[in-house]
């Protein structure tokens, strides 16, 4: 019955490959030249956020917006997600895979800010401002 272990241990043992290192070389991907947190700036200027409001928003600090603006710490997937989320975009376009789609959008943030203000408006109220608004380009015009 002894002599019956070893060869019961030989059988119940087997012997895997270990995992060989890949040769593969993944192709480069053009991010572009601007770095991830100098695309969140960018967005975050011209979609008319402070850092403040934008880390209020993202339920972060402020001094997070800046680290990842700077380039101090690299954002986390899920951070990533939050950004996009944020600021209106889909991961692909704020890591710069996919160009982002962009309509005739206004770039003055105090305008912007203004906008917004009026469209939290009753109805009432911005269909008089815009017919104020109207009456100024009217007049501006001529």
């Amino acid at each position: 019955m002894a002599s019956d272990q070893p060869g019961i241990f030989r059988k119940a043992i087997k012997m895997v490959d270990m995992p060989r290192p890949t040769t593969l070389e993944p192709p480069p991907i053009d991010l572009g030249k601007e770095t991830i947190g100098q695309r969140i700036a960018r967005i975050r200027k011209h979609r008319g956020f402070t850092q403040a409001e934008l880390a209020n928003r993202m339920g972060i600090i402020q001094k997070l917006v800046s680290d990842y603006e700077c380039d101090n710490i690299r954002p986390h997937p899920e951070m990533l997600a939050r950004f996009a989320v944020t600021l209106e975009l889909t991961t692909d376009e704020l890591i710069g895979l996919k160009p982002r789609k962009t309509n005739d959008t206004i770039t003055n943030r105090r305008l912007l800010r203004r906008l917004k203000d009026i469209q939290a408006l009753p109805k009432k109220a911005q269909d008089t401002l815009i017919e104020v608004i109207d009456l100024a380009l009217k007049n501006s015009a001529k």
